[in-house]
């Protein structure tokens, strides 16, 4: 059981954090990122470059991934979403468009990188050994503390900084934060530019983990949905909860049902239909508009 537990918690910061990303996106803008999983895969593909091809260290590459994607995702929020958003009065072009990104990053990713697996050395070794009852190679437990540690440090900027507090004004009442000079074109980009390096540094960090390919990018962003559902959308505790109660069902589901296959994946989109259809909005979540 314990084992069970230690590997939800491991599992759930990971996703808690690409969650992040993506409902911090949608409290902003209204908008649901498809790409979001490609972003997530050309993090750990930048990250995997940095380090195999320039030798560069693998804490000095996560964080030109970061900033790599912190630069992409500015830019698509700006000469993409904003037009967009600006000049469509339908909320389906937004969707297209996102998913018509997902499929150009798919392409760029493959044309830049290929669709080989990838993966860097591991960053330390050794296994830590606890009676035989908890069992957590060390390099799973430092990618573990820093992914809690970049959350804690997220929720400290959305509540203690300056660009924090419009962003979260922003998100519960966009018509009174303009009015207050709160400049929605500004914090729209920086929320977006975060919610990209928050997908990036996560592929970076699982690239040294489990190792990165081209076909990581749905799969991913199906997970991210699925947490931001379940946690509710565009709430950003939501997203924290929404992560952990995934990783943590991921963990029991592969060690209980291991012997069934994919049965585990069955059974968690099952639970997920039954319990969107008697909490439509989330544990934490709110009708959305």
């Amino acid at each position: 059981m314990e084992q069970i537990i230690v590997n939800g918690l491991y599992l759930g910061a990971q996703y808690a954090l690409i969650a992040l990303g993506l409902t911090l996106i949608f409290s902003l803008m209204n908008v649901m990122n498809f790409a979001h999983g490609q972003m997530y895969v050309m993090g750990g593909f930048i990250t995997y470059t940095v380090v195999s091809q320039f030798n560069i260290p693998f804490f000095i590459a996560l964080i030109i991934s970061g900033m790599a994607l912190a630069v992409i995702g500015a830019l698509i929020e700006k000469f993409l979403f904003r037009p967009v958003i600006k000049k469509s009065k339908r909320d389906e072009s937004t969707m297209l468009l996102a998913a018509g990104i997902g499929f150009f990053l798919d392409s760029v990713i493959l044309l830049a990188f290929g669709e080989k697996q990838r993966g860097v050395p591991k960053i330390i070794d050794g296994v830590f050994n606890w009676d035989f009852r908890i069992i957590m190679p060390y390099d799973r437990i430092v990618i573990g503390c820093i992914a809690i540690a970049m959350i804690i440090a997220f929720m400290l900027l959305m509540h203690y900084s300056k660009a924090g507090r419009a962003m979260r004004a922003l998100a519960q009442d966009k018509v009174a934060a303009t009015l207050m000079g709160v400049n929605v074109d500004r914090y729209q980009m920086i929320g977006f530019a975060l919610g990209a390096m928050l997908a990036g540094v996560v592929g970076g960090l699982l690239v040294t983990i489990t190792g990165i390919n081209l076909g990581m990018g749905g799969p991913t962003s199906t997970k991210a949905f699925i947490m931001i559902m379940i946690g509710g959308a565009g709430v950003i505790p939501g997203a924290i909860v929404g992560g952990f109660i995934l990783g943590m069902m991921e963990s029991v589901g592969l060690s209980v049902l291991s012997q069934y296959g994919d049965i585990t994946y069955l059974l968690i989109f099952a639970s997920l239909m039954i319990f969107l259809a008697i909490r439509p909005h989330g544990l934490m979540g709110k009708p959305w508009g």
